[in-house]
């Protein structure tokens, strides 16, 4: 499979026709539709519906199509790592967070790294652990700012001198709004609302001090900022971090942390194998000296 061809693909799956895609990419209808059947003809598989006025993606289109912007993504960022000059310092970098107040060690050093090196380009992604390692492990990000624990055995990581607390996302009128924590006692009959990931559950597992599917949990959540509105609605309360929602002036929301005390240190991971740009060694390097303890 080309990376033209799969770009010609992705135009039919985003366009719905032929002649739109073929307008989109600058090719004649019939070289596009020839292209097209040459690679359902080599993956031995129909990867599109050809209606009257609409085409459609087939099971196996649909999967192609994730598939194939994930290749496309890669090899561009491939291309622009490759393209950056020795001289002047120019690239991308490309970082995966989750949601975390330590993202502001990562804002100054790119205020910073902007000072020095200006042309250099940054690029955020927000996703929980999972969505972060993921990218990660396919090379579609070159770094990862991650809650610990982390996999020390697939990652190279640098500590961040910061720690995030655990505890309860609230309306300011719930009874426990009075309370300075929250213990295990006062949440067991709570209605939460958690992340999904694994390690989260674990925490709060090890915490709670009996099983996480004995705690009244109605709803999961991939990122806070929903999860607040539905706690603002008087849904339940949100297991979560410190410092990632505003709970100043006028807001109807609060924060109380847990008790027993519960935080999570911070790391900035990387592939062990990862083969850095010169923009991103120069970010590594300015981490290093600003942190490395």
């Amino acid at each position: 499979m080309e990376i033209r061809i799969l770009r010609y693909f992705l135009a039919v799956a985003k366009e719905g026709t032929i002649s739109g895609a073929a307008e989109l990419m600058n090719v004649t209808q019939p070289t596009l539709s020839r292209q097209l059947m040459e690679l359902e003809d080599e993956l031995g598989k129909k990867l599109f519906i050809r209606g009257n006025r609409k085409i459609t993606l087939t099971e196996e289109g649909h999967y192609l199509r994730k598939r194939a912007e994930e290749i496309i993504e890669l090899a561009d960022k491939t291309k622009l790592d490759i393209q950056t000059s020795d001289e002047v310092i120019t690239g991308d970098i490309f970082i995966g967070s989750g949601e975390t107040d330590a993202m502001r060690t990562i804002a100054k050093t790119i205020k910073d790294m902007n000072a020095a090196y200006p042309q250099v380009k940054y690029h955020i992604f927000s996703g929980n652990a999972d969505d972060v390692t993921e990218k990660l492990d396919r090379g579609l990000i070159d770094f990862g700012l991650l809650i610990e624990p982390v996999d020390k055995e697939k990652y190279a990581y640098l500590r961040l001198p910061v720690a995030d607390a655990w505890g309860l996302l609230m309306r300011k009128d719930s009874p426990y709004a009075k309370l300075d924590h929250i213990t295990p006692k006062d949440i067991a009959n709570m209605p939460l609302l958690c992340s999904r990931q694994t390690m989260v559950k674990d925490e709060i597992t090890n915490w709670f001090g009996k099983s996480f599917d004995e705690l009244n949990v109605i709803s999961t959540y991939n990122l806070l900022y929903n999860a607040s509105l539905m706690v603002e609605e008087e849904v339940g309360y949100a297991i979560c971090l410190d410092r990632l929602v505003n709970t100043t002036g006028k807001s109807k929301l609060c924060f109380r942390p847990l008790y027993p005390k519960l935080e999570c240190g911070l790391v900035i991971v990387w592939k062990k194998d990862q083969i850095f740009s010169r923009a991103c060694e120069l970010f590594l390097n300015m981490l290093r000296d600003k942190y490395l303890t």
